[in-house]
């Protein structure tokens, strides 16, 4: 049996921005994950993080030409993926307003729920610290999310989010402090 050395990401990156279809495979098969686990933290449907993931890739293999050679891809990729959640995510907020505003119009007498209403029952029931997270501003969710759900350093969170490391410091602070307060915790 003949044993391949591993291949750095680096060179995965070169051969897929020459047209190497299996090496940009492999690149998406190591990052799936945090991919959609950003995606999810940002769109807050499985459903839509999936989608955006999967678009995200698909725009990732496309814009390769512009990648910065040397430059790490783990970041630069969770930033597509977090702009196609982010997409996703205001496109969504406005379909469930017309879908609970076309319900509200055609509301039947007082009976059983319908599987609409059940589906927003159960999205609203989520737990606490969920709801609270999802109560902060979109700045505030994506670097807590970065940080505290993904795991990421400041440096990658700097690079996912497009901002500066010291920018990640202070907005993370500060999100925690705003978090605590929807909680009705002391700061």
């Amino acid at each position: 049996m003949v044993s391949r050395p591993l291949t750095s990401e680096a060179d995965l990156v070169a051969r897929a921005r020459r047209g190497d279809g299996d090496a940009y495979d492999q690149l998406v098969r190591a990052h799936q994950d945090i991919a959609f686990r950003t995606a999810w933290l940002v769109s807050g449907s499985a459903a839509d993080a999936e989608d955006a993931a999967q678009e995200a890739f698909v725009k990732a293999w496309r814009a390769l030409g512009r990648f910065r050679e040397g430059a790490p891809f783990r970041p630069w990729l969770l930033a597509i993926v977090a702009n196609e959640a982010r997409n996703r995510r205001r496109s969504a907020g406005r379909r469930e307003a017309l879908v609970l505003r076309a319900a509200a119009e055609r509301r039947p007498s007082a009976g059983a729920a319908s599987p609409l209403e059940a589906a927003v029952l159960r999205t609203e029931r989520r737990d606490e610290l969920l709801a609270a997270l999802e109560r902060l501003s979109d700045d505030d969710r994506a670097v807590l999310g970065c940080r505290h759900l993904l795991g990421l350093g400041e440096e990658e969170t700097a690079a996912a989010l497009g901002i500066r490391r010291g920018t990640v410091k202070s907005r993370t602070s500060r999100a925690l402090v705003r978090l605590r307060a929807e909680l009705g915790e002391a700061p």
